[in-house]
């Protein structure tokens, strides 16, 4: 039985070898498709950690700009209260110049005796001037009107000749 087992089992050996050669051979092929794999994964983990980078950058600048924004917000906020505040402003100042319009408009109202009522203008009777502006002095109104400045004084004794106001009311001497 010996010789018979060892007859049928010669090609035994042989079928071991050569499937160790292609294990041999298969491994090798592997090992080269291995390290051509290790290569790319290695270039490929250069271009990822560049990616994490762009990406960091990425984030930097979304923040940079949301914070910009916020500003922007806040800065157009603050300049229609300062418009609203200049608006208002510029509404009182055109009432004011509007009144002192109208009250440039409207007739001096004068002064002194001989008044009708509140706000009535002073109107001269016979013999009797009423206070212009520009009327400064005495001397002023005496010639205008042809008589001197003692008769003048002399029928208005109460009458402050340095401060003569607007629609004050003098008597006229008779010429």
């Amino acid at each position: 039985m010996d010789t018979i087992s060892r007859e049928n089992n010669s090609m035994l050996p042989v079928g071991g070898i050569i499937v160790g050669v292609v294990a041999l051979l298969l491994g090798g092929y592997a090992a080269i498709s291995l390290s051509k794999v290790n290569k790319t994964l290695a270039a490929h983990e250069e271009r990822i950690a560049k990616i994490d980078a762009i990406e960091v950058q990425v984030g930097t600048a979304a923040a940079a700009a949301d914070k910009a924004g916020k500003d922007t917000a806040a800065l157009t906020k603050q300049t229609q209260a300062a418009f609203d505040q200049v608006g208002g402003e510029l509404a009182n100042q055109r009432a004011a110049i509007t009144k002192m319009e109208d009250a440039a408009k409207k007739p001096v109202v004068a002064v002194g005796a001989g008044k009708k009522g509140p706000g009535a203008p002073a109107v001269a009777g016979p013999d009797e001037y009423v206070v212009k502006a520009g009327d400064v002095s005495g001397t002023k109104i005496a010639k205008a009107h042809g008589v001197s400045l003692s008769d003048l004084m002399a029928v208005n004794p109460g009458v402050n000749w340095t401060k003569l106001k607007v629609g004050d009311k003098l008597k006229l001497p008779k010429k």
